[in-house]
């Protein structure tokens, strides 16, 4: 039983590895649905004004989605990246389709949240309603007095409603959210179709076979993450020597005394090192083999472009 636990876990593991961005993808999209849930019911008020309930209309739909939308493009290492090459090489290596695939996958990966806001939103219809009531047009309604207009319609989103009109109050508010959920619809088909081309068009322009795509994909993966838990054991390992210099002895625990003694660190790695390692990086080939990485680049000792005569330059980015 337990062999077969583990063996249960281990599949549940390269699943979720060999599936991160989806799955992240999803996590933020579900946080986002539960975020926007919160917002309706606590703090979407419609002002019931004219003028006023277009403008919050907007704002609720469009606000949060900026925001989202700039968080998003912080939290992507791609930026940062962008970041570190503009001030380190200026980009002199970077080509334009390159350049259009870093900004693509930049702000791909960051409207996940920002467009799942706003089709919630428009799902929901609150915000849609609260925005357009106003600029219905009266006369479209049977019998509707002539002597009401914007006020009143204005008012309809809200539990003021005029008395002598709660009769089309269901009506306007089903108008609306019909025009509110088929604008929503339409967003989600435009959404997934784009995703759709855009997956078809790079797996069809890649010169790469799709097992030796599938391969870099696991080897950033694990590059990542061994560079990571190296560097942190890396860090610890080296400050415990630099502490030990200064008061004669440092204070470990058990752990960590096993760690300093199996890993010894006599000093940082010098800045050359880690601007070779460091910013946006083109999928290259050097005499027929391929360099996954910044890293792996630096390690065969490739200087330049790491391209021959024959070699491979593709506006692929690694992470």
């Amino acid at each position: 039983m337990a062999s077969i636990i583990s063996e249960n876990l281990k599949f549940f593991a390269l699943f979720f590895k060999s599936r991160d961005v989806m799955i992240f993808n999803g996590l933020v999209a579900l946080g986002t649905v539960g975020s926007q849930e919160l917002f309706s019911v606590v703090a979407f008020n419609c002002p019931c004004s004219p003028e006023r309930n277009y403008l919050y209309g907007l704002a609720a739909i469009g606000v949060p989605a900026l925001v989202l939308f700039l968080i998003g493009i912080m939290l992507n290492n791609h930026t940062w990246n962008l970041v570190a090459e503009c001030r380190k090489r200026a980009v002199k290596n970077c080509s334009i389709p390159a350049t259009f695939l870093l900004f693509g996958s930049i702000a791909g990966r960051a409207a996940v949240a920002p467009v799942t806001w706003s089709v919630i939103s428009l799902l929901r219809g609150e915000a849609y309603v609260c925005a357009l009531s106003e600029f219905l047009n009266p006369v479209t309604f049977h019998a509707f007095p002539v002597d009401k207009g914007r006020e009143e319609m204005a008012r309809f989103p809200c539990k003021d409603t005029p008395t002598e009109l709660l009769v089309y109050k269901e009506e306007v508010i089903r108008r609306l959210k019909y025009e509110s959920q088929f604008l929503g619809w339409i967003l989600i088909a435009v959404v997934a179709s784009t995703i759709f081309l855009v997956k078809c068009m790079h797996h069809c322009c890649s010169p790469l076979s799709y097992h030796q795509e599938s391969y870099w994909s696991q080897y950033r993966v694990a590059e990542k993450e061994l560079f990571n838990r190296t560097a942190e054991v890396h860090a610890k390992v080296l400050a415990a020597s630099n502490v030990k210099q200064f008061f004669g002895f440092v204070a470990l625990d058990k752990e960590e005394k096993e760690m300093v003694s199996e890993y010894p660190v006599e000093e940082a790695q010098p800045t050359p090192q880690w601007n070779e390692i460091t910013g946006l990086y083109l999928y290259r080939e050097n005499k027929g083999f391929p360099l996954y990485s910044r890293l792996h680049k630096w390690a065969k000792k490739v200087i330049g472009n790491g391209t021959d005569a024959g070699g491979t330059e593709m506006a692929l980015l690694a992470v």
